[in-house]
């Protein structure tokens, strides 16, 4: 489930998943495949501390509040409207709250998201940075280091409700170990807390 975050440039804003048999993560309008966000961060990673590093990378992006749906009301099994409702219809939230978990292999129903998600968005090219005095920037939304931090560690525990079993995806084992090699002072105590 996406939570609220911090962010410099535009206040609380949600971050995460939002269906369990899916990777696909949302930060505000922007909607990108968690393997995309670790494959960012893996790049950012292996730069050396030396002022600016800007990255150009895709998102999808739904302009209209009523493209993206309304969450609470999908997992309730009240309101299926738009991308987020027709996810929902497809891979309903389980009926016992136990089974609420990240499922590690969502990267398998992408082909499925990938078709409901390009009729109702745009793709939108973004701009990845990281800067000296330690700000990252997705597109538009400004964090500082601790609050990009948070963003990683997010994906590392699966979100909320964390990964199914405590399995993770490769992709994400990957980033970790990039981010715990990384020579960029960035990246100092990502997984301290």
């Amino acid at each position: 489930m996406p939570l609220s975050f911090r962010s410099k440039s535009h206040s609380n804003i949600a971050f995460g998943f939002f269906n369990i048999e899916s990777d696909m993560l949302l930060l505000e309008k922007y909607f990108f495949f968690a393997d995309d966000f670790c494959r960012w961060v893996k790049q950012m990673a292996k730069e050396e501390d030396s002022g600016l590093k800007n990255f150009g990378h895709q998102v999808y992006y739904i302009a209209d509040p009523n493209d993206i749906g309304d969450l609470m009301g999908a997992i309730h099994g009240m309101k299926f409207t738009g991308f987020i409702g027709k996810l929902y219809t497809l891979f309903p939230f389980p009926d016992d709250p136990k089974a609420f978990k990240q499922n590690p292999e969502g990267f398998a129903t992408r082909q499925v998201v990938r078709s409901h998600i390009e009729s109702v968005s745009k793709i939108k090219d973004i701009s990845i940075e990281i800067y000296r005095d330690d700000q990252a920037k997705i597109g538009s939304y400004v964090f500082d280091k601790n609050g990009f931090h948070e963003l990683i560690n997010y994906v590392w525990k699966g979100g909320y409700p964390r990964w199914k079993d405590e399995v993770r995806p490769q992709y994400v084992i990957d980033m970790k170990e990039c981010i715990e090699k990384s020579p960029n002072s960035f990246f100092k105590g990502v997984f301290s807390s």
